[in-house]
């Protein structure tokens, strides 16, 4: 009897032993905030599988949300990465947006917004969040092509962590291109922007200087919004890979 007790003890110790180690040698842990709704749903769910491998590959954890509803100071405590995951910035709940402000503010972690992120403006019936606006250069968004378009993208700043193995200019097929009231360049550090001359089919819904990838160095946090995130063939693209999964491992600092 006493063997079998020794027995079970030992199992345990092996057991916790081997899931602490697990969690000690997790690099950083992640929240994405994802649209499951819409027309990103199908993006939404191809970025999870891709995601997910990352994670299990470079030991790292990932949790998901589809709402604002949990996100406070304590749940944010808990992250050194939030995603913002083709998720707008409108209709957030009062605490998440006070939380999601300090974690910015205060760099207490890193962010990387996609696509949806720079939805800034009336929508919904729910008015514009004017902080978000000035962390995303002071932007407003004005118009978008509906039909898509494939484009050249231009790196800028080819030195940049997150522009790693990345060319000089690469092609993103199947995209809305945002338009906005104006140029963020002003107010942030632009990696990336679109040549609309190579819109095919080609479009009237220009903006001239077009950035499409930037970070804001007026926030303690590394940020970086990464305009590309509609279609989920996005994943095929080695270039879209890369610069996502940069991105990751820039902001949070790993």
């Amino acid at each position: 009897m006493k063997g079998i007790i020794l027995l079970c003890f030992f199992f345990a110790v092996v057991v916790f032993n081997t899931v602490n180690a697990q969690e000690t040698n997790i690099k950083f842990k992640m929240i994405a905030l994802y649209e499951n709704g819409g027309h990103h749903v199908a993006y939404s769910k191809a970025a999870k599988i891709w995601l997910d491998k990352l994670a299990a590959d470079s030991n790292f954890s990932i949790d998901y949300i589809q709402r604002t509803d949990s996100i406070n100071d304590q749940f944010l405590s808990r992250y050194q990465l939030f995603i913002q995951l083709d998720y707008p910035p409108y209709a957030w709940k009062d605490e998440a947006v006070k939380a999601f402000q300090r974690y910015i503010t205060d760099g207490r972690g890193g962010w990387v917004g996609f696509h949806h992120a720079t939805l800034l403006g009336e929508f919904d019936g729910y008015p514009m969040w004017q902080w978000f606006s000035t962390f995303m250069g002071d932007i407003v968004f004005k118009n978008y092509i509906p039909a898509f378009a494939t484009a050249s993208v231009n790196t800028e700043d080819q030195i940049h962590p997150v522009m790693q193995h990345v060319p000089a200019s690469f092609t993103i097929d199947k995209e809305e291109w945002y338009t906005y009231n104006k140029s963020p360049r002003p107010n942030v550090q632009v990696i990336a922007s679109v040549d609309e001359s190579t819109y095919q089919p080609g479009s009237d819904i220009k903006m001239g200087d077009h950035p499409v990838i930037w970070t804001n160095l007026n926030y303690k946090a590394r940020n970086i919004y990464i305009f590309m995130g509609h279609a989920p063939e996005l994943f095929n693209n080695t270039n879209y890979a890369s610069i996502f999964r940069n991105a990751i491992f820039w902001a949070a600092k790993k």
